[in-house]
């Protein structure tokens, strides 16, 4: 069933929005959260797993102090306070994927809590304000086996991984962020945008989306405009890139808007995220925090970083997102457009990695904007999702400059790097596209467009020189794009003007 929706524009006349995010950041330690298993990505399925992870009976956890360490750079990070004193807790409900049956969280004691996240949107700093960043465990993994949806719903039978379980995660939860109005999808798109450069920035996970290690909540509701009040929201789960937060928002404001015109009641529930089709459907209704029993966890001993240890990670940090984004501004000599278009393109963090490389400023962003941002836009995804990368991007640059490519060969190496056919350097030879220099060759083939186009040549000899571009374009043409733009011309302009 096609839910009905009330057009942007109609939804912000009538309601204020009202945004919530809870991020979950899966950290890069060598170890799972409570035992001694490995904490890493693709291994084949229940091969990293042992008693404590499965929850059997008499295993006892033991908190990875990594863990702890990344929790507290991140809270800091955020500008969060750091608890002196915090604890573990059990939260309480059936979970196929976690063989324990609870999971093994933080409740009312989180270690980081209070903080906040100024983001950039077209321009306008919103504040964000985090209520807490708590230290969990990750769930399995479920696999629904036929059907057409790959959910539960249809399947004939259901798998479960418990590799993933056990995992170390921080949930970053905001405040409620209010007062964005129609800019409400972009603020939830950059706040998770900005988060995720600042937690790659401090080294503490891969936060990588498509791998699951980074994945956002997004809670939304909607109030009678003016009235001050927050609606009944709703929580779609596990939305795995930018573009589909800013979407998931966008589609619950335009579906509830609807059926709040129509006389009816939004349902607390939670709703999963369609990424072919873009729209959220019902998953179950809403637990409160009551319904979880959470009570605090027996096996493990509180968590009381010191305060000089604080410090010492205070130290650690890197810098502030909002000054590091002026700082490059003005390395790279953009203006305040061209940086608002890389900010709002979220490629900031994949130009800075490709200057590193080697490649100039200006080369580093036409790529990821103009050529690499409209591929990923016609394959529905996040620039960060194709598999081309900085130092890649660099390489294919310097085969510009060196004049061994040109930008058309050049697109023709990103055809190939997508499609996953090696090296740029593999590619140029396997496709035979590095520009022709053998000097004979491209003497013979100014020569042929001069015969075969005479009345062309008779003009450039009269001193119509912007003639010689119907020549060179004939050049081009016969070398197949392979060859030097700029030396074709001189050849041409040469051999018109000694017969003159």
């Amino acid at each position: 069933m096609t839910d009905t929706l009330v057009s942007f524009d109609d939804v912000l006349t009538s309601y204020d929005p009202a945004l919530g995010l809870e991020v979950h950041v899966e950290l890069n330690t060598n170890t799972k959260m409570f035992c001694g298993c490995p904490a890493v990505f693709g291994g084949e399925p229940n091969t990293q797993v042992c008693p404590t992870c499965l929850g059997l009976p008499g295993a006892m956890p033991v908190v990875n102090g990594k863990a702890i360490e990344s929790a507290i750079r991140i809270g800091l990070a955020l500008n969060c306070e750091i608890a002196e004193w915090c604890r573990f807790a059990r939260k309480n409900y059936f979970y196929p994927d976690m063989p324990k049956n609870f999971q093994t969280s933080q409740y009312d004691e989180p270690i980081c809590f209070e903080g906040f996240l100024d983001v950039d949107v077209d321009g306008e700093v919103f504040r964000v304000e985090i209520e807490r960043a708590h230290m969990e465990e990750d769930t399995g993994k479920s696999l629904h086996v036929g059907g057409a949806t790959g959910r539960i719903h249809g399947a004939d039978y259901s798998l479960v991984d418990y590799n993933r379980a056990g995992i170390p995660l921080i949930e970053i939860v905001t405040k409620p962020i209010l007062g964005a109005g129609a800019k409400a999808p972009a603020v939830a798109r950059a706040y998770v945008s900005q988060l995720r450069d600042l937690i790659v920035a401090l080294g503490v996970s891969e936060a990588r989306m498509d791998q699951g290690n980074l994945r956002a909540d997004v809670n939304l509701s909607l109030a009678p405009k003016g009235s001050g009040k927050l609606g009944t929201r709703t929580e779609t789960k596990n939305v795995n890139s930018f573009r589909s937060v800013e979407r998931a928002v966008r589609y619950e404001m335009q579906r509830q808007a609807a059926i709040l015109d129509a006389g009816g009641s939004i349902l607390q529930e939670t709703r999963h995220w369609h990424e072919d089709t873009g729209v959220t459907t019902s998953g179950r209704e809403k637990s409160d925090a009551d319904d979880y029993r959470y009570f605090p966890e027996p096996d493990l001993v509180p968590v009381a970083p010191s305060r000089e240890w604080v410090d010492e990670l205070r130290g650690t940090l890197p810098e502030n997102p909002l000054l590091k984004r002026a700082r490059l501004q003005a390395d790279w000599g953009y203006t305040d457009l061209e940086m608002r278009d890389v900010v709002a393109s979220g490629v900031v963090g994949l130009i800075e990695e490709t200057v590193a490389a080697g490649a100039s400023p200006q080369s580093a962003r036409k790529w990821w904007l103009s050529e690499l941002g409209r591929r990923a836009n016609d394959a529905g995804v996040d620039i960060t999702d194709l598999q081309v990368t900085p130092v890649e991007v660099a390489t294919v640059q310097a085969l510009v400059d060196d004049g061994s490519l040109n930008d058309k060969l050049a697109r023709q190496v990103f055809d190939g790097l997508l499609a996953g056919e090696g090296t740029p350097a593999e590619i140029v030879a396997a496709r035979g596209l590095a520009i022709v220099s053998d000097e004979g060759a491209l003497s013979a083939a100014v020569d042929a467009a001069i015969a075969a186009n005479p009345d062309v040549a008779d003009k450039i000899r009269d001193g119509k020189v912007a003639a010689a571009g119907a020549l060179i374009g004939a050049v081009m043409k016969e070398m197949r794009g392979q060859a030097d733009a700029g030396r074709v011309r001189e050849l041409v302009l040469e051999k018109l003007t000694e017969t003159r």
